[in-house]
């Protein structure tokens, strides 16, 4: 479905922030981004959900497509009405409104709400905890209970396809085995294909069909979720683990930096 090729990100017309990245999420399956910070994975989902601009960056070469059409140059409300949602870091929400109410916003993308009612009920059978909330001023909610909202916003709009920023951001380890199982259920159920941006190496694996990990706006390495968890670089450079299985604290695993192992 989503063909990202070879392209590069430019800010301000002067900063290079994606260096020639290439990859793909097939219908259906779950793919994740996992790198450090500053590797271009945020700046990869905006580029693709038409967000890029309002930051001053543009796609400079190569192509993106969905479905074999070309959409790096279309605005982001245009990437919305084929079906691609953007999930955005830090769970950007409407605090005085209540959580019908920013679900309701959400709805607005997929025949102006008309299916608001329905589709509601459909979102609670993932979310049943925003069921008892719905009354709530959100900006009262916990954490993972606005996380719960923001993918549920989404999914009001029938995505196609949810790109996912850093779902697990500031949540305790509980929360985030729950916000992935929904993500899994989502997928699963509702055929929905996932472009999950993610830091925890460890959960994202877990649920990922496929993984790609960058670099400083390079892909440096990539391969089945299964595969890349029993990776030694993944387990070294992102679980903390050497070959030994013992962990190793992040001082201890800088050295990789000089070795660049999956560059070479």
């Amino acid at each position: 479905m989503l063909n990202v090729n070879n392209i590069e990100v430019i800010y301000n017309s002067v900063i290079l922030v994606l260096r020639g990245i290439s990859f793909q999420v097939e219908s259906g399956k779950i793919v994740a981004l996992l790198g450090p910070n500053g590797a271009g994975k945020s700046t990869t989902l905006k580029a693709i959900s038409g967000l890029l601009r309002t930051e001053m960056g543009e796609v400079t070469r190569g192509s993106i497509t969905w479905n074999g059409e070309t959409i790096e140059k279309l605005s982001a409300e245009d990437v919305v009405r084929k079906g691609i949602y953007q999930v955005i870091e830090g769970r950007p929400i409407f605090t005085h409104l209540t959580v019908e109410e920013n679900l309701h916003i959400g709805s607005m993308t997929y025949h102006g709400g008309r299916y608001f009612k329905s589709d509601l009920e459909r979102v609670f059978t993932y979310l049943p905890r925003l069921k008892d909330l719905r009354k709530r001023t959100s900006g009262y909610l916990s954490g993972g209970e606005q996380q719960m909202m923001v993918i549920g916003r989404a999914l009001l709009g029938h995505p196609k396809l949810m790109m996912l920023d850093e779902p697990s951001l500031g949540l305790a380890p509980m929360l985030v085995a729950e916000i992935f199982q929904i993500v899994r259920e989502i997928n699963q159920k509702e055929q929905v294909s996932v472009l999950l941006v993610e830091q925890n190496a460890r959960a994202a694996l877990g649920l990922a069909d496929y993984g790609y990990v960058m670099e400083q706006g390079r892909i440096v390495l990539d391969g089945p979720g299964a595969q890349l968890r029993e990776n030694e670089d993944i387990k070294e450079f992102y679980l903390g683990l050497s070959s030994s299985g013992e962990r190793k604290s992040y001082r201890d695993v800088k050295h990789y930096k000089r070795r660049k192992r999956w560059l070479g």
